[in-house]
């Protein structure tokens, strides 16, 4: 049994849902970021749905419950995080409620990882060797 699924079935509690609400928050982003830029508030330039494609790559790694995915992703949503306040303080109308979401989203998942990370950071501590 590789240690991956091994922690996901005996995880703690803190484990267990900061790993689902890193998974929901990452999916959630990603459908807003297609939705925003497809329907919600598009800027004329349809190619910007192509600013998702990066998220798409921690996925596996989150489904894994590998914890260096969640180390880097909490740096990667930063990105997404200033796009966010950028065009929540830039734009006008409905833009500014899309650009609201992806920043409550950002900080969702950067708190679900942080969580996740220190979390088993410190069971790997606390193991004996």
């Amino acid at each position: 049994m590789d240690a991956p699924s091994r922690i996901a079935r005996t995880a703690p509690l803190p484990l267990a849902w900061t790993r689902s609400l890193a998974l929901a928050s990452l999916l959630a982003l990603i459908a807003l970021g297609v939705a925003w830029e497809l329907w919600g508030a598009p800027t004329g330039h349809r190619t910007l749905v192509l600013k998702v494609v990066p998220l798409l790559f921690p996925l596996a790694g989150l489904l894994r419950n590998r914890l260096y995915t969640y180390r880097w992703l909490s740096l990667l949503v930063w990105l997404y995080f200033a796009e966010g306040v950028v065009r929540a303080t830039s734009d006008h109308g409905p833009s500014v409620a899309w650009a609201s979401a992806e920043i409550a989203l950002c900080l969702l998942l950067f708190a679900a990882c942080g969580v996740q990370v220190r979390a088993r950071l410190r069971a790997a501590k606390a193991r004996p060797a």
